[in-house]
């Protein structure tokens, strides 16, 4: 399910397998939408970010995303990472 926004994505979260957001436009505001969805609750998470701006995968990483990959590596192998994702596997 795509969602855009933080009241969708709270209700889409109890039925979710893993969860895939994208980093490459407004990538704080994404990450805090997400940690607070998420609160205490573990699911599996996985972020594509612009290769150019490392600083946004730094802060996805400490924010506590799972896998954190660039976007071309998304393009390429998005659905074995996100199969290796649900299968509790990882991709890094």
């Amino acid at each position: 399910m795509l969602v855009s926004s933080g009241d969708q994505l709270a209700g889409a979260l109890p039925g979710a397998d893993v969860l895939i957001v994208d980093l490459t436009a407004d990538p704080q505001d994404r990450i805090e939408i997400v940690k607070r969805a998420l609160g205490d609750g573990r699911l599996p998470t996985l972020a594509f970010f612009s290769h150019v701006e490392r600083d946004v995968r730094a802060e996805a990483e400490r924010a506590g995303f799972e896998l954190v990959v660039p976007r071309s590596r998304m393009a390429r192998a998005g659905a074995e990472l996100v199969s290796g994702l649900v299968r509790g596997e990882s991709a890094s």
